[in-house]
């Protein structure tokens, strides 16, 4: 044992090693910072230049990559409220008001202090881990896994902010979002309507973005100032540095979260910051300011989603079972290598387990060094006015939502979830709840389906499940004496709620929940066309998520003034009687110009004609600055199309005439 671990450790510290790592780091840094693209895209760029490597070099340029990108995505988290990635979805919550506040390093730097400490965290726990995780991981059945499930959807109880009942209407919607395309048990096909795109569901880089960057873009938009409010970016890493250590013991247990949960196949990186958030906020006694800008809310998911990373290389190097779409990209890689996974990696191979591992912890260090050298002058993007920054965000969220599926269809979700996304931020329904239950609802649905066919309802006594739905139950009841949302922490009484003026001011709210009510309809509707299996999870949500609006509505139509489902940021939100607001749909329909252009005439010629109109017309730019910036912009994205060998979509034109690339 003494010679294996002596043997991955020569290795880890040898000068090709560390080098080839670098590499693998400074690409991912690369990668994360760009929203929507992630894991998949940039173990995508490596994968051809693994033929003839060594193969503990080309895992450690491959580690180096999969390591840094939780890493490096908080920069798009932070400074402009889009999640970098499915990984850094909940850093939003309070790392963009920080931001806005004028404390973008401090963020920045703690986000960065935190995934360097969940990673290191995690190879500690992974080097002694390894050689009882077989036994546990294979303890896990579908009846456990789909507790799991329901251990994640129980953060909505956290999540639900104000009203209870907008909380769990959003998550059924998401639920419901997240159902559409195959039934994992039939295979029959619901809620298509005709429609090709759907077959395969809407895609997770749509719908955070749609959901979270879409409504943003239109916020900030619409305030005709920068980022940040004031003009100090704060107090810098070292603050960042003394709030992490502060909060030592919370990063600790959540990277435990991350060590456990991204050890377990299907759930991975896109629910573990939701469940670290939901514990820091059930947890954090002493002065919670959740949702305007904590940055125990920044601590927690950070810790997490690193350490995942290590947790998610076990069952892929054990049993060949990829826990998320990287490391289904990072498996390909090993068996390229001819590296087989299986019972090997903890035997005769055991040193190559190490060395990933090490690999795993010395590329987080790499890669929070790098961050942390670019965090105060990344920081200062805060202080741009948006007017400039924005059609660069919009061009970018629209190029990366198109790498989904590579359909034109991918922009127009883009945008009918991103009005739906403005419109929930408006009236107060937590749009994180829906995204848990989106992102939940594949994995819910397959493993009942599994634990029905192997062990009936008696899977409700089999001890774990017991054990997992105790902490459900507990996680429920903190959850809902510690709820927040994004317009902050929010006690659900009806005396603490903001004055609405008149019932004629509820209606745009009654019509929004009316809508939603329509849509649970439509989905009940269809579920009733499929068999029993297929029917049974979209029936059960529809039917939970109206009883959800049926106790809703009346509270708009004839709860009192004040009640606290009244919520509406155009009567009461802090933008109200400020000069120089515009209207809320203003970037909402820069984005549609830009999406009709593209249908039109493709995206980088849609490009070209969309960056100097914008920065002409709205951002008042002069003839110079606006011929610089569109030039700047159009040689970054032609340059990464071409190096992460991108498509641009395509629109009528290119179905008439043959163009060149990249025009074609």
């Amino acid at each position: 044992m003494i010679d294996t671990l002596l043997s991955a450790l020569g290795t880890l510290l040898s000068f090709q090693h560390l080098f080839y790592m670098l590499i693998g780091v400074s690409v991912g840094l690369l990668v994360g910072v760009i929203p929507g693209l992630g894991g998949i895209a940039g173990l995508s760029l490596l994968i051809p230049f693994l033929y003839g490597m060594n193969e503990i070099s080309a895992l450690a340029m491959l580690i180096g990559l999969v390591a840094v990108i939780p890493t490096s995505d908080t920069f798009a988290s932070v400074l402009m409220g889009i999640p970098g990635s499915s990984a850094s979805q909940a850093t939003v919550l309070d790392g963009f008001p920080l931001a806005r506040k004028g404390q973008a390093a401090r963020a920045l730097s703690a986000a960065f202090i935190s995934s360097m400490a969940g990673g290191i965290f995690g190879a500690i726990i992974l080097t002694g881990f390894v050689v009882i995780a077989r036994p546990l991981i294979l303890s896990f059945g579908s009846a456990e896994l789909f507790m799991l499930a329901l251990f994640g959807l129980s953060m909505v109880a956290v999540l639900a902010g104000r009203s209870l009942a907008k909380g769990l209407a959003a998550c059924c919607i998401g639920l419901v979002i997240g159902s559409i395309g195959g039934a994992p048990a039939t295979g029959e096909f619901r809620m298509i309507f005709g429609f090709d795109y759907l077959y395969d569901g809407i895609p997770l880089v749509i719908v955070g973005l749609g959901f979270f960057a879409v409504p943003e873009i239109a916020d900030l938009l619409r305030r005709n100032s920068a980022i940040a409010s004031g003009n100090a970016l704060g107090s810098g890493w070292f603050q960042g540095l003394r709030d992490w250590w502060a909060n030592v013991w919370l990063s600790m247990r959540c990277s435990g979260f991350g060590c456990i949960i991204g050890s377990i196949p299907g759930l991975g990186g896109s629910v573990v910051d939701w469940i670290a958030y939901g514990h820091a906020v059930q947890t954090v006694k002493k002065d919670p300011h959740f949702g305007q800008g904590d940055i125990r809310g920044v601590i927690a998911p950070e810790s997490s989603n690193n350490a995942m990373q290590g947790g998610a290389l076990l069952p892929t190097m054990l049993f060949g079972i990829p826990g998320s779409g990287s490391m289904a990209v990072f498996l390909g890689g090993m068996v390229l290598l001819g590296i087989q996974p299986g019972p090997s990696m903890v035997g005769a191979d055991l040193d190559i387990t190490y060395s990933v591992i090490w690999s795993l912890a010395l590329a987080n260090v790499m890669g929070a060094g790098i961050c942390l050298a670019l965090a105060i002058p990344i920081s200062k993007l805060t202080q741009v006015p948006f007017q400039r920054l924005a059609p660069f965000m919009i061009v970018l969220i629209c190029f990366a939502a198109f790498q989904a599926t590579r359909s034109l269809a991918d922009l127009v979700a883009l945008l009918a979830l991103g009005v739906l996304g403005v419109l929930m931020k408006r009236f107060g329904w937590p749009r994180p709840a829906l995204l848990i239950g989106y992102v939940l609802a594949p994995q819910a649905e397959t493993y009942l389906y599994q634990a029905l066919q192997f062990y009936g309802w008696d899977f409700v006594f089999r001890p774990g499940v017991i054990v997992i739905a105790l902490m459900t139950l507990a996680s429920i009841w903190f959850g809902l004496r510690n709820r927040v949302d994004e317009h902050g922490h929010v006690v659900p009484n009806a005396d603490d709620a903001p004055d609405v003026p008149s019932f004629k001011a509820h209606l745009p709210q009654i019509g929004f929940a009316a809508a939603m009510a329509v849509l649970l309809v439509v989905a009940l509707t269809d579920a009733l066309k499929h068999g029993f299996l297929a029917q049974v999870f979209p029936l059960s949500v529809s039917l939970v998520g109206l009883t959800m609006l049926v106790i809703l509505i009346p509270q708009l139509a004839r709860g009192k003034t004040g009640h606290h489902s009244h919520f509406d940021a155009e009567l009461t939100g802090e933008h109200v009687g400020q000069e120089g607001v515009g209207n809320l749909w203003g970037g909402l329909v820069w984005i549609a110009g830009l999406v009709a252009l593209t249908a039109l005439i493709g995206f980088y010629a849609a490009m070209l004609v969309f960056f100097p109109i914008f920065l002409t017309v709205r951002a008042k730019a002069g003839p110079v600055m606006t011929g610089l910036m569109t030039a700047g912009v159009a040689g970054a994205i032609l340059l990464l199309a071409w190096a992460l060998a991108l498509n641009f979509p395509s629109g009528v034109l290119q179905d008439a005439v043959d163009l060149p690339w990249p025009f074609r």
